[in-house]
């Protein structure tokens, strides 16, 4: 039994070295792109140390079959010999310095990991040679076969023992459950990254702001798998056969296009500062003005005497990260998928700081929490937030529930954290105590009339307290005179209404603008215009007097021709709301809903169909 453990303990450290040499490997190659970038020695150094949450969990996700093998052998007190479990090892070695030597070669011409997209590309692997330089092609095979080798000799020689031997001593009957539980409990907890309430995924890797250090950090093989585990959801899930692409795509166009560009501004500032505050899960039956009971958020109902309430937007998909990648890319939410799985396509998505950059703002994002759900921190370290800001980065000694920070405490420490960015900025902060398990300091009289949804609305009445601290905290702040505020959710939830999923009324959400930039003209009053969450950064780059030709799916709402619609995606069905109506159809074309006149229907409802088709295929031919 304890040859056993040793034999595990020296395979772990094996595979460590081995993931550890390969990046070394990597990094060497490309050299040349960190002295371009000016990449400081020691963020290298601190790669190695950021990879070993991913590397552990691909190690244990290797050591799982052979540790299960062997248990059940010393179960049976038998000798097990070794050598059948080497032709194991060959296939994992080989495959890793594989997909090592396949993300060198392509680094260089996509700047991306080896993902799904890239091995479609071995169907016709003559054209891959072709496209490779002779002299490109020779080195990375050498070093595949060298590599290869040398672990290969090195797992025989070293780590691979010729038999274990059982029968040393008498072993007592209740040593075997409590060495399963104590062996399969560590993998287990190591292929889920720790005890952390969210798993390890990607993300964990993106920790610095130089590209080529993240790409190095993220395991090739864990990302591989992540990949084509998310590429076969959208094969598998997803058909949408409404009409052929180029009908799509000139229907979604048309619906696009505006007969002017004339834009109402809404600032009496040319540079204001702007700071979202992303509402976790807020759902419009929440805000008192949106239809919701006044008892819930009297604060954000007192906020918006001063603001401007948009009373029909609605969020396009009911996922964090989707909202996030509305926000920043103005990217309706995708069926099956979010942009935030799909490191290989993040090129294709505009974003909205690089014009921010331009005019000379300095962007971050903070989160009491972990951003690794739904790999965010990738998508955001992709886009390159000048500072991110984690529940880990927080040196006070706040109370922390599962989640990370409670938003009394994380809020107003934002606002007064602030204070060390320059001006302008772009910041988001997003709150995380209206999400499950909701379990926020209970320091207030709880509501009890919610039949539905009771923990939940409690936990936004939570939350709304948080919001009337950061803006008390705000006011103290030499940056509030010239910040613009957008209190807004990411996306819907339940609420004590009961909304069916597929429906505008669960999709709805608050948007209200405040903050002194804001026109005195619009304080108090409502924007009734139907429009959604992607239109964030169309809108805001046209109020800053930037173009935005390049967010084909974000509307400036604010342009005075601007047509009104609205969508949602539902895995494999959407919904489609203009000034006529609505439309909802499910799975299997199944027509949930349909208010749009008779005479409009059919042309409406291809609208929409056409505008999720379009979205869809486009996103896969990225």
């Amino acid at each position: 039994m304890k040859k056993y453990v040793i034999y595990l303990v020296k395979l772990l450290i094996f595979l460590l070295i081995m993931f550890a040499a390969m990046r070394v490997v990597f990094i060497v190659n490309y050299w040349h792109l960190v002295n371009v970038d000016m990449v400081p020695f020691t963020e290298i150094l601190r790669s190695f140390f950021k990879a070993l949450p991913l590397d552990i969990a691909t190690a244990c996700f290797i050591m799982a079959l052979p540790a299960l093998v062997l248990f059940v052998g010393i179960c049976f007190n038998r000798n097990i010999n070794y050598r059948w479990m080497r032709w194991y090892f060959y296939l994992i070695i080989a495959s890793y310095v594989l997909a090592v030597m396949g993300e060198i070669g392509i680094y260089g011409e996509w700047g991306t990991k080896l993902s799904a997209k890239a091995l479609a590309y071995l169907e016709n692997p003559s054209e891959v040679i072709n496209t490779a330089s002779t002299q490109q092609t020779v080195l990375l095979i050498s070093l595949w076969a060298c590599f290869t080798v040398l672990f290969c000799w090195w797992y025989v020689r070293w780590i691979e023992p010729s038999k274990i031997i059982i029968n040393e001593r008498k072993i007592d009957w209740f040593m075997y459950p409590a060495l399963f539980v104590l062996t399969f409990g560590l993998i287990f907890i190591g292929m889920r990254g720790g005890f952390n309430e969210i798993p390890i995924s990607t993300s964990s890797g993106y920790f610095s702001n130089y590209k080529i250090v993240n790409i190095m950090t993220v395991n090739p093989v864990y990302n591989l798998a992540e990949n084509l585990t998310n590429d076969r959801k959208v094969k598998d899930n997803a058909h949408f056969n409404y009409m052929d692409f180029e009908t799509a795509k000139r229907i979604t166009e048309e619906t696009h296009q505006i007969e002017c560009d004339s834009t109402v501004n809404i600032l009496k500032t040319d540079r204001p500062n702007v700071l979202i505050v992303l509402l976790e899960s807020w759902s419009a039956d929440l805000i008192e003005s949106l239809g919701g009971d006044p008892s819930i958020a009297p604060n954000f109902h007192e906020l918006e005497k001063d603001g401007l309430l948009f009373t029909n937007f609605y969020a396009s998909a009911n996922r964090s990260q989707q909202a996030i990648a509305s926000i920043i890319g103005g990217l309706p939410g995708l069926p099956v998928t979010t942009i935030t799985n799909h490191q290989e396509k993040y090129y294709a998505i505009p974003s909205i700081i690089q014009p921010l950059d331009s005019l000379g703002y300095y962007t971050s994002f903070y989160f009491g929490g972990e951003l690794n759900y739904g790999n965010i921190l990738s998508y955001l370290r992709y886009n390159e937030f000048d500072r991110i800001i984690e529940g880990k980065d927080v040196k006070e000694h706040f109370h922390k529930g599962k989640l990370g920070i409670q938003d009394t405490d994380m809020l107003p420490w934002a606002a007064k954290d602030i204070n060390s960015q320059p001006e302008p900025f772009f910041t988001t902060i997003f709150t995380l105590s209206t999400h499950s398990p909701y379990d926020y300091p209970k320091i207030f009289e709880e509501l009890e009339w919610p039949q539905l949804e009771k923990v939940f609305v409690n936990s936004a009445k939570y939350t709304d307290i948080a919001i009337k601290l950061f803006m008390d905290r705000a006011k103290q702040q030499p940056w509030y005179d010239n910040t613009l505020f957008l209190f807004m959710a990411d996306h819907s939830h339940p609420s004590y209404k009961n909304h069916p999923l597929e429906s505008f009324e669960y999709h709805k959400i608050p948007l209200l603008i405040c903050g002194e930039p804001l026109q005195d003209s619009l304080r108090g009053t409502t924007y009734d215009k139907i429009c959604g969450n992607t239109d964030i950064p169309a809108t805001l780059l046209a109020q800053l007097g930037v173009h935005h030709d390049e967010f084909f799916w974000s509307k400036d709402v604010f342009n005075t021709c601007y047509k009104p619609f609205a969508f949602f995606e539902l895995y494999s069905g959407l919904g489609w709301k203009t000034n006529e109506g609505e439309f909802v159809i499910s799975t299997n074309n199944h027509v949930v809903k349909n208010t749009f006149p008779e005479e409009l229907s059919d042309s409406l409802t291809h609208q929409g169909k056409a505008y999720m088709q379009y979205h869809f295929d486009l996103f896969n031919r990225y």
